[in-house]
């Protein structure tokens, strides 16, 4: 499945304290996600919605799941992902992460696929409230086969907007 994504995400943290950098990637805190955007699989243009759940267990440290679902003219594709993440949330001003994700892809007409990934990049501080994230993504679909879906991993740009209340 070859595809560019290019999305903005919109991720609502609750937190009870935001009283300098990285405070909000503190244990206990939890973001909330909402995603929307254009995605392209299958030579088709995609409409994606969806959103993910997050909580830090450990400052800096975070577990959560993400659920999207692709609709447009080529077949509806549903995806659901447990990921982690740390935050290096130490570091002033722009805050390094990395990431692991187990992911689901469900594709009308066609077998699942499953996949892993990680991801990396920066945070850059923007208020009091908020944080740009901007890092790259590579995937690999452990059971992609080449006669259907022509290439079985992919690396794209990560972009989020970071709000928090």
């Amino acid at each position: 499945m070859s595809r560019w994504i290019l999305m903005w995400l919109l991720v609502l943290p609750v937190s009870t304290a935001h009283a300098g950098a990285g405070a909000m990637f503190g244990e206990g805190h939890s973001q909330f996600s909402l995603v929307a955007g254009n995605a392209y699989a299958f030579n088709q243009s995609y409409f994606v919605i969806g959103g993910s759940a997050s909580y830090n267990v450990a400052d800096g440290f975070g577990v959560g799941l993400s659920l999207e679902r692709w609709s447009g003219d080529g077949p509806g594709i549903t995806k659901y992902a447990p990921f982690m993440q740390y935050v290096f949330h130490q570091v002033p001003v722009m805050q390094p992460y990395v990431g692991t994700f187990y992911r689901h892809t469900s594709i009308e007409g066609l077998p699942g696929l499953k996949s892993t990934g990680g991801r990396a990049g920066v945070m850059l501080a923007s208020g009091t409230n908020a944080y740009v994230s901007i890092g790259m993504v590579h995937e690999a679909y452990l059971d992609c086969q080449k006669s259907i879906y022509r290439v079985c991993s992919e690396t794209h740009p990560d972009i989020t907007i970071i709000f928090g209340f």
